[in-house]
């Protein structure tokens, strides 16, 4: 038991250094993020930073030995560190050779970073298992280890693919077929301007909010990820009634946003959408990602729209948020 007692003094004898990110050192961040374990394009800065001003940006750069071995993206928020707080989804960002004792290492480092910089709390937002390029759940382990508690848990609905489509609910079959008949047709483009009224005004009647990305900052993102952010519109006459904007990632396309008129309602438009997604276009991903169907960190579970995309053959992956006190870490 003393060996594992003595992690933290180990943390900096094997020479670990917790260094703050700053711009001068993007191509250095992101270039990490391309070949981590365990990294999405949501890590490279060119997305984190689009929203930059809304954050105090806490981000570090883990070294051991003067490389490069791990990232962390956070902000702070007061004494609370969020990692982080503008992504769905941060942690601690490993490089394939990166082992167990290093990567407990590492975050024992950044953990004592962040109490020097005045955070007593962090919130940690893990990235899910189906985004891993390899298994990269050391920091789960360690987080355990220090005393962490899971402090919100979402249910996402994915489908396996890796090129086998699943077999639909006979419902969603027929609603798939009612829009086809209607001459319900399928888009790829790049016109948002034509879906997001459809998506804010669905937002405001059903939860009276707006979506997180502005029209603006969604064209300015896929501006900037045109390979990974995609939109799909189902269209009848000219008319957008129904669409979604995905976000690919080397592992999962994930719905970011879904939406339909009342007319794309009754048509079944979505229905035909997530055919062809499914069954065509995204087959050979190995993970389609519907996105949460559970609010309030969790405790609140919309059961129609889970039914909804179970009809698809999604089953559930868990989104987990984690808090850790950082004055009783052990």
């Amino acid at each position: 038991m003393k060996a594992e007692a003595d992690i933290p003094a180990r943390a900096q004898a094997e020479g670990w250094q917790a260094v703050s990110y700053v711009p001068s050192r993007k191509d250095e961040w992101d270039t990490f993020v391309r070949t981590a374990r365990n990294a999405t394009f949501l890590h490279l800065r060119g997305y984190m930073d689009y929203h930059v001003q809304r954050f105090r940006d806490a981000s570090l750069m883990l070294y051991r030995g003067g490389r490069l071995r791990a990232l962390l993206p956070a902000n702070m928020d007061g004494t609370c560190c969020h990692s982080h707080a503008g992504l769905t989804y941060g942690g601690l960002l490993m490089s394939p050779g990166l082992t167990y004792r290093e990567a407990e290492a590492a975050l024992r480092e950044a953990l004592r970073t962040w109490r020097g910089m005045g955070a007593d709390m962090l919130v940690y937002r893990a990235v899910p298992a189906i985004y891993h390029r390899q298994p990269a759940e050391e920091d789960l382990y360690a987080l355990w280890r220090m005393g962490a508690r899971l402090s919100a848990r979402g249910l996402s609905s994915v489908v396996r693919l890796n090129g086998k489509a699943p077999v639909f609910r006979t419902l969603r079959c027929r609603q798939a077929k009612r829009a086809q008949t209607a001459g319900v047709q399928i888009t790829e483009d790049e016109d948002f301007a034509a879906f997001w009224p459809v998506l804010e005004e669905n937002l405001m009647n059903a939860h009276g909010v707006r979506p997180v990305h502005s029209l603006d900052e969604i064209c300015l993102l896929h501006a900037r990820f045109p390979q990974n952010i995609r939109l799909f519109r189902a269209c009848l006459e000219g008319d957008t009634v129904a669409g979604c904007v995905v976000y690919e990632t080397d592992t999962v396309a994930h719905v970011q946003y879904i939406s339909a008129s009342a007319e794309g309602r009754r048509l079944g438009a979505l229905d035909l959408l997530f055919t062809r997604l499914i069954q065509s276009r995204y087959l050979a991903k190995p993970w389609f990602d519907f996105g949460l169907c559970t609010e309030q960190g969790g405790r609140l579970l919309n059961e129609g729209l889970l039914f909804q995309k179970e009809g698809f053959g999604a089953r559930a992956v868990a989104y987990d948020t984690y808090e850790l006190k950082l004055d009783s870490m052990i």
